[in-house]
């Protein structure tokens, strides 16, 4: 879903030399190897491969390693996976906070926000704690409880002018404790040409956050589908209901604790089992 933002690159290869050498000095030829020196190159080499230029807890330089999957959907062995990809490994590790300057536009509006949300009185550091720019794109996390606050000095301001969101989207993080659901958006500034991703974590006990259809309207329909699928509840939303499974379905079917079965379906006379009754190739 991401898309690039058109920001200038700059030239990143000390930060990724860091990285490395860090890893290095993890674990030394010639020195005793520990499983934390190879659990450290192990957690550095993933993030680089994945692209990160940053990997840590929310507002850390660091990136923060969210879990080890197993197999094609993460449940391991048992999990009803018949993709015939059940010995599969890859590291999930979500890139840190970045250091300025962020490069081009990015800055800019950064400074925008910090001056408005200052004189508001909300302060940048409490509505927005982390800032990341990663493969050239800027994504602002923000607390939910000024998530509209944020959008709509982001839509009116004459220097920033994002006009337009292309909707809402969940993700659900199991290991990430205290931040398993997140919702994302991404805006557009048709004015000047630019995007940028907004992403609020809340907890799974209370996965509240504030609706933003008052601020974009045509975040409506996508916020009743983040509701359907992920279970992220929009408070404020002028009816949010299910959009695409039935309203007496039971669960929210993207979320990764959601069982891989289903409904076996005819087609042309065969039926289609559900997945974790077909024929296994792992």
């Amino acid at each position: 879903m991401s898309e690039k933002s058109g920001a200038p690159e700059g030239d990143k290869t000390p930060e990724v030399s860091a990285e490395k050498a860090s890893a290095a000095a993890a674990a030394k030829p010639g020195d005793t190897t520990t499983s934390e020196a190879l659990a450290a190159q192990s957690t550095s080499e993933a993030a680089l491969e994945g692209g990160s230029q940053h990997v840590g807890p929310l507002g850390s330089p660091e990136p923060e390693v969210i879990e080890v999957r197993h197999g094609m959907f993460g449940g391991g062995p048992g999990s009803g996976d018949t993709s015939g990809f059940g010995g599969l490994v890859t590291t999930v590790a979500l890139p840190g906070a970045s250091p300025r300057p962020y490069g081009g536009w990015f800055d800019e509006v950064v400074d925008i926000l910090i001056e408005l949300l200052d004189a508001s009185g909300t302060g940048f550091a409490n509505a927005i704690p982390s800032v990341v720019v990663d493969r050239d794109e800027l994504t602002l996390h923000v607390a939910r409880e000024h998530l509209v606050e944020v959008s709509q000095m982001l839509r009116d301001d004459q220097d920033l002018r994002f006009e337009l969101s292309l909707g809402v989207s969940g993700v659900h993080y199991p290991e990430q404790t205290g931040r398993e659901l997140h919702a994302v958006y991404h805006l557009v500034s048709v004015t000047h040409s630019r995007r940028l991703r907004l992403e609020v974590a809340v907890p799974d006990a209370d996965p509240h956050v504030p609706s933003t259809t008052g601020v974009y309207p045509t975040n409506d329909w996508h916020e009743r589908e983040t509701w359907d699928f992920f279970g992220i509840v929009f408070d404020g939303h002028p009816a949010l209901a299910r959009i695409e499974m039935p309203d007496d379905w039971p669960g929210h079917p993207q979320r990764k604790d959601y069982p891989l079965g289903g409904i076996p379906v005819e087609y042309k006379g065969a039926t289609v089992p559900p997945a974790d009754q077909r024929r296994s190739y792992s």
